[in-house]
């Protein structure tokens, strides 16, 4: 439950699509959830968490460049966009108790946030079952009546002003669809809360259920903020919906936001730990969440003192694409190849010449998947940053989600066969 997904609705309509093409890109784009439920099945079959079962995937070295660029990395770039955007909710509070903060005080805001975050990721996953179901009634009863004010003011028959045709129309689908997907694409990390549960739970089960939990609240949030798109303007989000709630209920909605953003990134905190732990980096979580505080604080003043926030959720958002995309399809191809077995204890072995050493530690079929799958990609990529040359030929249509998929998920279904039957235990 996220106020990103909000934030994403109300950009599908900014794009120009109409309300019921938006709806379409947001169930379609969320689809990819279903990775994310194949993806966990792993964690109950090896007891350990996405980032030691992708050795097989890319080898024992190999790995430990993937998870520090798509695992650690790309943790904490979101952790600076949910940052942001909790940030701002804590200073317009301040504004409504009638503050004016300066720069110096907004600092000071984002790194409370960023305090309390992190508070909790230090205390790992004991802490995170035990707080995320009240977190989540919360969260859940204020984004309700927030439901119920936006969906007095929706427009149903919402078309833009000049509607969208042609190459036009296929450009805003096709980036739309990359926005609502990097939110599943970026679980790759997601056995490492399913690694908890039995080895005899259910395979169906866990696959099932992860990605129902995923994908219903990602359409529900996705989708409120497309129809507050058709009567509010969404570029900036949070003044738009602030402004038709109650004087009493606007300081609730805040909070949630604030609140959302800790509650996501505390998770998000915990694996980017486990990531550097996987990379090598042997240092305790207290050292690995200071460290996550640090560049997560840089970006978010970045992104709140410099840049344009929404713009910065666009770009970011996209260009991660272009590297989630590919890792996501090589190891959920990698679970089908093997048939989600695992060894936890052949997983673990490091050591040269152990089971997932492969050729001097790197998985062939994995990195040369991966790589072409992003450089692919990343030629099909149109965000305000940046836009590929193939997007640019085609009149700004990002097709970098499918193509970077497919790609991926081919070259290594190919090349990956033998390496995934004499990998297995």
């Amino acid at each position: 439950m996220s106020y990103l997904s909000l934030v994403v609705g109300g950009a599908l309509v900014l794009l120009g699509l109409d309300l019921w093409q938006s709806l379409a890109v947001i169930v379609a784009g969320n689809l990819l959830w279903a990775l994310v439920g194949l993806v966990a099945v792993s964690g109950p079959a090896s007891g350990t968490p996405s980032e030691i079962v992708m050795r097989a995937v890319f080898g024992t070295r190999g790995n430990r460049v993937s998870v520090a660029v798509t695992g650690w990395l790309v943790s904490v770039c979101y952790l600076a966009l949910s940052w942001a955007a909790g940030s701002l909710a804590a200073l317009a509070l301040l504004e409504e108790a009638g503050l004016r903060p300066g720069t110096p005080l907004k600092v000071v805001v984002i790194v409370a946030v960023a305090a309390a975050t992190l508070a909790i990721s230090i205390y790992g996953h004991a802490a995170i079952v035990r707080l995320y179901l009240p977190f989540t009634l919360v969260l859940t009863a204020v984004l309700a009546v927030l439901a119920v004010f936006v969906l007095d003011r929706a427009d149903w028959g919402y078309r833009p002003e000049q509607p969208l045709h042609g190459g036009a129309l296929v450009a805003a689908l096709a980036g739309g669809l990359t926005l609502v997907a990097s939110a599943p694409l970026s679980y790759t990390n997601s056995a490492d809360f399913a690694r908890y549960l039995p080895s005899s739970t259910r395979p169906g089960a866990v696959a099932g259920w992860t990605a129902l939990g995923g994908f219903l609240p990602s359409v529900l949030f996705t989708a409120l903020g497309a129809v507050a798109g058709t009567a509010l303007d969404m570029s900036d989000p949070q003044t738009a919906l602030t402004a038709i709630l109650p004087g009493w209920f606007e300081p609730a909605f805040l909070l949630a936001v604030v609140l959302s953003a800790v509650a996501n990134n505390a998770m998000t905190a915990y694996s980017s730990w486990l990531a550097l732990q996987a990379a090598g980096l042997r240092v305790r979580r207290s050292r690995s969440v200071a460290l996550d505080c640090a560049l997560g604080v840089a970006l978010t003043l970045y992104a709140l003192l410099v840049s344009n926030f929404l713009d910065t959720v666009n770009s970011v958002l996209e260009l991660m694409v272009v590297l989630t995309g590919p890792t996501m399809a090589v190891y959920a191809t990698d679970v089908l190849l093997r048939r989600n077995r695992y060894d936890g204890r052949a997983l673990s072995d490091e050591s040269r010449g152990g089971p997932f050493w492969y050729t001097a530690g790197v998985n062939p079929a994995g990195a040369a998947a991966v790589l072409l799958g992003a450089a692919a990609a990343g030629l099909c990529v149109t965000t305000p940053l940046y836009t590929g040359p193939v997007a640019a030929a085609l009149g700004g249509t990002d097709l970098s989600l499918p193509v970077g998929l497919l790609l991926s998920a081919a070259v290594y279904l190919a090349a990956g066969r033998r390496g995934a039957r004499d990998g297995q235990n």
